[in-house]
């Protein structure tokens, strides 16, 4: 097992790492669209949220030596299921072709009141 720190994603401000590699597997924990150069939580925009949880989720799968294309399994969490629609067209725009596996869901409340977090699994 190997764990991941990049400065291309926001550090774990936990008990927690970025991601970890195992088994032949990157698992990054769940991404909230916060910017890692500046730290500004992405709040006034779900689609632009969405595109900077995925950015900071592919920069944490590129550091375990894996790739979007590789990237099996998604798991979104949305503060409103209302945001749906926009989350989705981000995440198709982001992923083209690609097609992991999802879920997404609605929650009652995510860290730092964000709009939506990401997580993935990808194949080393």
């Amino acid at each position: 097992m190997k764990i991941i720190e990049t400065k291309n994603a926001p550090g774990a401000v936990g008990a927690y790492s970025q991601g970890i590699v195992s088994n032949g597997f990157v698992y990054s924990s769940g991404q909230l669209p916060l910017v890692p150069e500046t730290g500004e939580l992405i709040s006034d925009d779900v689609k632009k949220a969405t595109k900077q949880s995925l950015e900071n989720v592919k920069a944490i799968v590129e550091a375990g030596g894996s790739s979007v294309e590789k990237i099996v399994k998604v798991n979104i969490f949305l503060d409103d299921v209302n945001d749906f629609a926009a989350v989705n067209e981000a995440y198709a725009e982001f992923f083209g072709d690609h097609k992991p596996a999802r879920s997404c869901v609605e929650v009652g409340k995510l860290p730092k009141n964000g709009l939506l977090e990401i997580e993935a699994i990808a194949e080393i």
